[in-house]
C-alpha cells in the first residue's frame, strides 16, 4: 500500500502572508492526520517564506505519523534534522531562490557529498531519501552513496501526462524497476493529483510513499481537507 503524506508547506504560506497564527499550522497537520493523511511533509527553506524553521520544531512535538523534513541540506538544515531526527530526511537540490524544486540530484557527480550527508543522518538513525530523476544512472548513482530510498521527481511525468500518459509514465516505471533491483525504496512527488495520482500509482511498481502538498491543498479550497485527502486515499488504493 502507498502511503500519503501531506506537504503543508501551502498552509504556512497563506499564514505567512497575513502575519499572525491564521491557519494554525500544528492544528493543521493534526486535522491532516486524523483525516487520513498517514505523514507529513515539510520543506523549511533558508528565507523561511513558508515553513519556518520554529515550525518544524513545533510540529515534531505533536505529529505521530511518520515525519518527512526535506529540503537542500545546507549547514543549517542539517543541524534542524540532527536535532529533530524524524522518520525520514529528504535530499533535494533546490537553490535558495527557487520557487520550488526543479530537479533531482546527479547522484554520480555529488557522490562524495551525498554520501557524507546519508552517513551523517543514518548515524542518527534517520531514513534518507534522495530526490533524483527518473534516470537508471541517477539511480544507480543513489544505490552507491547508501541511501535508503529515492523520491522520484515527477513535475515531467505531469506535464506529459494527458498528452500520452504511457509516455510519460514510462521513465519512472524503469527507474523504479531498477530501484526494486538494487534493493532501494522509492517515493514520489512533485505536481502529483486527483488527475494524474492513480494511474502513476498503478504503473510504477514497489511506491511506498508520495509526498503531496500544493494540488492538494488547492483541491482542498473547493472540496474542503477531510474530503480531499480521502480522494487522494482512493487514488492509491484503488
Amino acid at each position: 500500500m502507498t502511503r500519503l503524506s501531506v506537504n503543508i508547506n501551502k498552509i504556512a504560506t497563506i499564514r505567512n502572508a497575513r502575519g499572525g497564527n491564521n491557519p494554525d499550522l500544528v492544528k493543521v497537520a493534526l486535522d491532516c492526520e486524523h483525516f487520513g493523511a498517514q505523514g507529513i511533509t515539510v520543506h523549511p527553506r533558508p528565507d523561511e517564506r513558508h515553513i519556518r524553521y520554529q515550525d518544524v520544531l513545533d510540529l515534531h512535538e505533536v505529529v505521530t505519523t511518520e515525519f518527512n523534513i526535506e529540503g537542500n541540506p545546507d549547514e543549517r538544515f542539517i543541524d534542524l534534522v540532527k536535532r529533530v531526527k524524524p522518520a525520514q530526511v529528504t535530499l533535494v537540490p533546490d537553490a535558495p531562490d527557487a520557487i520550488t524544486s526543479n530537479a533531482g540530484w546527479d547522484t554520480i557527480r555529488h557522490a562524495d557529498h551525498l554520501r557524507a550527508l546519508i552517513d551523517t543522518f543514518k548515524a542518527d538513525g534517520i531514513r534518507v531519501s534522495i530526490f533524483v530523476d527518473a534516470d537508471e544512472r541517477m539511480v544507480e548513482g543513489a544505490k552507491a552513496v547508501g541511501t535508503d530510498r529515492i523520491e522520484l521527481y515527477t513535475e515531467p511525468y505531469a506535464a506529459h501526462y494527458f498528452a500520452n500518459r504511457a509516455d510519460a509514465v514510462a521513465p519512472f516505471v524503469r527507474a523504479a524497476q531498477k530501484a526494486q533491483e538494487l534493493g532501494l525504496g522509492i517515493n514520489a512527488g512533485h505536481d502529483l493529483s486527483l488527475d494524474n495520482l492513480q494511474y502513476f500509482a498503478e504503473q510504477v511498481p514497489g511506491l511506498l510513499e508520495v509526498s503531496i502538498g500544493h494540488a492538494l491543498i488547492c483541491d482542498a479550497l473547493y472540496l474542503g481537507l477531510e474530503n480531499t485527502i480521502q480522494l487522494y486515499r482512493r487514488c492509491l488504493n484503488h
